[in-house]
């Protein structure tokens, strides 16, 4: 009897991945969503694959930071106490922080109003060889300044590029920046934590009573809440409208926090595994060099400080 070929990781993930990423192509409802979904796992399951992609995910971040061509950018949105934080930390928080940068994006500035939508974000991205993470992100622009439009006048746009195509056409922006992007080496992945209204209640309630969580506990969160159904459809459009191939959305179950990190880890390994990613390889010229300086050191002690120096010199000659 033959036995089965070993599955790769991707393909072991794919269960916690594909269900819940939507690359468009059609119509997508999001409603027809499952803000509880587990994915047919228990909490302790769920904990096992958490630590095993935080695992991958280390030494996948070591290969990114080495070989410097690729770069990875990661988009958290969703309601307030969605979990983004909280997924920062814990999925990443075995990656070495040298190739890895946080931004989160706060109500624009002066200065940063004097500037295109896209600008502070741009100026953000990631270089080659690291992981850069959105918490919130220019999605926002399409976001928040569609649900209070008082924030869209701030922004300074001539008054004859103010028309009902605005949207549209920040969608096409969007989309063409994103293609660029994946074009040069950066791959996007957007998480949308799905969070239900009922969830997002018992999280404010609880920072409420701990003393420990009142500082993040803000007014301004409850008024926005108020906003809730227009919010999730505005979500929808942008999902509808900004999901590509190349820069898909995933819409994550944020319920149950454990899950949401099992989902967002998933895909973030899967999609630094599609890269191939290897160390660079040393020359054979190089490797000779390197068995010299090897045998030199291992001689320093016994006189042979002067064989190392020679080595030292020839090297800087052939650089």
């Amino acid at each position: 009897m033959s036995k089965k070929p070993k599955q790769s990781l991707s393909e072991r993930l794919k269960p916690f991945v594909a269900p819940f990423s939507f690359e468009g192509g059609g119509g997508f409802h999001l409603r027809s969503h499952k803000t509880g979904e587990k994915g047919g796992l228990d909490k302790e399951a769920g904990e096992k694959i958490i630590e095993a992609n935080s695992k991958r995910l280390s030494d996948l971040q070591e290969r990114l930071y080495a070989q410097d061509r690729w770069s990875l950018l990661v988009i958290l949105q969703g309601m307030d106490a969605g979990g983004k934080d909280s997924a920062i930390k814990h999925i990443f928080e075995g990656v070495n922080p040298q190739g890895c940068e946080v931004v989160s994006f706060k109500q624009p500035t002066v200065h940063e109003l004097n500037h295109d939508f896209m600008w502070r974000a741009m100026i953000a991205l990631p270089e080659r060889g690291r992981i850069g993470i959105f918490n919130r992100s220019y999605y926002e622009e399409c976001l928040v300044t569609r649900v209070h439009p008082e924030l869209l006048a701030a922004e300074k746009i001539p008054h004859k590029l103010m028309t009902g195509n605005i949207w549209r056409e920040r969608f096409e922006d969007i989309r063409a920046i994103e293609r660029y992007l994946s074009r040069n080496g950066t791959v996007i992945l957007k998480f949308f934590l799905n969070v239900s209204k009922k969830e997002q209640r018992a999280r404010f309630l609880d920072r409420l009573e701990l003393p420990s969580k009142n500082w993040k506990f803000s007014m301004s969160d409850v008024s926005e809440r108020t906003l809730w159904p227009r919010y999730m459809a505005v979500y929808q459009d942008i999902i509808r409208n900004t999901s590509t191939p190349y820069a898909p959305w995933y819409v994550v179950p944020s319920d149950h926090k454990w899950f949401a990190r099992v989902v967002i880890g998933s895909a973030i390994v899967s999609a630094l595994e599609g890269l191939n990613l290897r160390f660079p390889r040393v020359d054979k010229a190089s490797q000779e060099e390197f068995a010299q300086v090897r045998k030199a050191l291992e001689n320093e002690g016994k006189g042979s400080a002067k064989a190392l120096a020679r080595v030292v010199k020839k090297a800087a000659k052939t650089t």
